[in-house]
């Protein structure tokens, strides 16, 4: 709920539905398990229960990858091999994008996955508000690649290999517990990027290519933006 850039924006609604209850809406599409909203606000989970979804509240945490792993935690499950740590505030991802990374994870016994999508206007690469990773190699339908670093800074489309990161994570659980046992590095804190951790500490990122390339909603300007697609489209 205190968001810097846009406060509350969890519950800001489209077509009359919270923004979280959207992305609870997508998740549960996919059908790949379980979907539990973690947050450290009453008022989420009053929102998300009120909307027959499942919440649980945590403590306040550094990063979404802590709070994820104290839910994991008192949830008490055992029989789980990988966590989907989707963000709330995309709600318009695709919910075969995240059958897709699932399945790459599972293929390749991977550790950490995540998606990235073309980068189609120029603009993108300029906005601090959109994080790029940089892949070792092209991105390719049905096959991973690893992460070399990613940055909210400006660009130039001259970095070969730079994609549009989309907010989504899935862990083996051992390498999530290993991850937030990591102390937080100086790069992650400065850019805002929990990621940077997983990668500075010899973590491997795999990221798979998504068919779409979903807004996060980060500003007043994308909320109203995203609402109106939302709500033509229905």
């Amino acid at each position: 709920m205190s968001a810097s850039r846009l406060k509350g924006k969890p519950l800001l609604e489209i077509n009359n539905l919270p923004i979280i209850c959207h992305v609870v809406k997508k998740a549960k599409e996919t059908g790949i398990g379980k979907v539990i909203v973690a947050t450290e606000d009453k008022e989420i989970v009053n929102a998300v229960e009120k909307n027959n979804g499942e919440a649980i509240l945590t403590r306040n945490h550094k990063t979404g990858t802590d709070r994820i792993f104290e839910a994991f935690q008192k949830l008490k499950i055992t029989d789980t091999e990988y966590v989907v740590n989707l963000q709330g505030d995309e709600p318009m991802i695709d919910p075969i994008d995240i059958i897709n990374l699932n399945n790459l994870m599972i293929k390749n016994n991977s550790d950490v996955g995540t998606l990235a999508a073309e980068i189609k206007e120029d603009s993108m690469l300029n906005n601090e508000n959109i994080v790029k990773v940089i892949t070792k190699e092209k991105l390719e339908d049905n096959k991973f690649t690893k992460a070399l670093t990613f940055s909210r800074k400006n660009l130039s489309k001259q970095n070969s290999n730079i994609y549009h990161h989309i907010g989504i994570y899935v862990y083996k659980v051992s390498i999530l517990e290993k991850f937030i046992n990591l102390n937080q590095t100086k790069n992650e804190v400065e850019n805002h990027l929990e990621q940077l951790r997983a990668l500075e500490n010899n973590i491997t990122i795999m990221v798979a290519l998504a068919k779409s390339s979903p807004i996060g909603i980060d500003t007043k300007e994308d909320y109203i933006a995203i609402k109106k697609i939302m709500e033509y489209k229905s």
